[in-house]
């Protein structure tokens, strides 16, 4: 083993368990040949038993000894020094955090049955979509909240989206800077394709969005930024859902009115090298945002994510145990019938 350095040094410790266990068995070979010695004659015990010699058994006692400090060896992990490996992905996979506006400006319905509905709408048949990935949830209006962690379980990213409303960040406005960080702090340490999909009407109020859109690409985060809404502006009208009464909303005895800033988030995905989906108030053309933008960010980060890591060595000390129980296995195997016909 010159050479070889081990990942996990304090596991050597495990030494002393595998004694304890040689030590067990060794005692009760002693034990089971006395208690014999006991009730028969060593004359006898030629005649009327069968078993293996002493040192035999003590061959195969040492043996399974020598099997369990090979297995103790490869879990210390050991490693080449000075040699490397290089280990790359095969299956494209990433992980796509859903960044979804629930200011009350997403209710304008300029879209059909309004923005929100939409989006949410949107958001789970991109979801169907992406059978391999990992997605999380996070719903941003004036502060951010994460509504769902990274998970490969879809059926439960679907739970989240349908209990997500307007009240579920709490303060009212836009803060997408904010969102941008929630979303970056919920994927994981590492490379691997990492993608934030961002569902607004773009009606921001943050001024660090630009600087938190550089800490994305800094995390090595794209952006891919879909804008909902119309880019002249549209009130925004409240329907009651018991009375179907609607009302507009007003501010300061004025009609609210919303409008798609794509400007910004053209900005805030071109940061990041990612891409703006300027959807408008037409129906998401889902095929386009995979083909166009998803499959080859997710591609290209695959190809990319490739780790040089010092060579494993602990296959060594697995083939030495296996030898070293299949010679125990012989060793014990080897008894002499030793009775009269």
């Amino acid at each position: 083993m010159i050479g070889w350095t081990f990942v996990h040094v304090g596991r050597v410790h495990l030494v002393w368990l595998a004694l304890a266990i040689t030590g067990v068995l060794v005692a009760l070979e002693l034990a089971n040949r006395d208690a014999l010695r006991t009730f028969l004659s060593p004359v006898m015990q030629r005649r009327l038993t069968l078993g293996a010699s002493l040192s035999r058994s003590l061959v195969r006692l040492g043996l399974i000894f020598l099997a369990m400090l090979a297995s103790i060896g490869a879990l210390m992990r050991p490693q080449a020094k000075g040699t490397t490996e290089t280990i790359s992905t095969s299956r494209a996979s990433a992980d796509v955090m859903f960044v979804l506006d629930t200011s009350r400006s997403m209710l304008a319905e300029d879209t059909a049955p309004n923005r929100f509905v939409r989006a949410k709408a949107e958001i789970e048949q991109l979801v169907s979509r992406l059978p391999d990935h990992r997605v999380g949830l996070v719903a941003f209006a004036g502060r951010a909240a994460s509504m769902c962690p990274l998970t490969p379980d879809h059926s439960f990213f679907r739970t989240a989206l349908a209990t997500v409303d307007t009240r579920s960040a709490g303060r009212g406005g836009t803060k997408l800077g904010e969102a941008i960080k929630v979303a970056v702090r919920g994927f994981p340490a590492g490379s691997g394709a990492k993608l934030i999909v961002l569902v607004t009407d773009g009606d921001d109020q943050d001024p660090y969005s630009e600087e938190a859109a550089k800490a994305a690409r800094d995390a090595g985060v794209k952006i891919i930024a879909v804008g909902l809404g119309s880019e002249t502006g549209s009130e925004i009208t409240l329907t009651d859902p018991q009375t179907n009464a609607r009302t507009t909303l007003m501010h300061e005895g004025k009609p609210v009115v919303s409008k798609l800033n794509g400007e910004q988030l053209r900005k805030v995905a071109l940061i990041t090298e990612g891409a703006y989906v300027p959807a408008g108030t037409s129906a998401i053309d889902l095929d386009s945002i995979m083909e166009s933008h998803v499959t080859p960010i997710v591609t290209a980060a695959s190809d990319a994510a490739q780790r040089v890591i010092p060579a494993e060595r602990f296959q060594w000390l697995v083939l030495l145990a296996m030898i070293a129980l299949l010679a125990a296995l012989w060793v014990g195997s080897g008894a002499t019938d030793r009775r009269l016909a």
